[in-house]
């Protein structure tokens, strides 16, 4: 993208909504109720830490990871804009999408260890989701260097105001309450379901051309 400023700002936007740090500082809370607060701050620093290492992994090794196993961009753009734009769509519906959720199992887990809350389910699949890392890779695919380190600089911000909202999340639960939550919630999810078709739209594009 030619502007840097309109790219970051595209990629922060698309991250924040797929992300939704105020939907998921309800989840925080729930799942770290019993922990004390110096727990649960280490809890919401190791989630975003976890989330960012992987997110970059998949911005940086992109491109190889297309080649190794034979993956076109068209074909990828096509499948990640059908899980983004299905996210979107439960959020939409006031309903959680089972793509970008932990399962019962996954939260039962957990709880064995406050500690492995950072890393799933928050880290993965909460925070560093199948629909997280489809955008990473969808806007690093075919970039340059300088593009790739403003994506990565892109989730980084948004890991951080992750971190600030998970350790304020009962703040904001009381300033906002649980209707401002949904609303924003669905507010995220059509943006979501927009980014989604987008990608849909430039994967056929991309698969007629070639």
């Amino acid at each position: 993208m030619d502007n840097p400023s309109l790219h970051f700002i595209t990629v922060f936007m698309a991250f924040f909504a797929i992300m939704n740090p105020i939907a998921n500082a309800s989840l925080f809370i729930g799942l770290t109720q019993s922990c004390d607060s110096t727990t649960r701050r280490m809890i919401a620093f190791r989630s975003v830490i976890v989330a960012f290492v992987i997110i970059s992994v998949f911005a940086i090794a992109g491109r190889e990871i297309f080649s190794i196993f034979g993956i076109t961009l068209p074909a990828f753009r096509i499948a990640g804009g059908l899980m983004i734009g299905a996210i979107g769509y439960h959020m939409l519906q006031g309903e959680q999408s089972s793509i970008h959720t932990p399962t019962d199992t996954d939260t039962e887990n957990s709880k064995q260890s406050a500690l492995d809350l950072s890393i799933t389910p928050l880290g993965i699949p909460v925070l560093a989701g199948p629909g997280t890392i489809a955008t990473a890779m969808n806007f690093t695919a075919e970039s340059t260097l300088f593009e790739i380190t403003r994506v990565i600089g892109a989730f980084g911000l948004m890991c951080g105001i992750t971190f600030f909202a998970f350790i304020g999340g009962q703040w904001l639960s009381k300033i906002l309450g649980q209707n401002g939550i949904k609303v924003i919630s669905r507010l995220m999810g059509l943006i979501l379901a927009v980014i989604g078709t987008q990608m849909l739209i430039e994967g056929i594009r991309g698969a007629i051309a070639a």
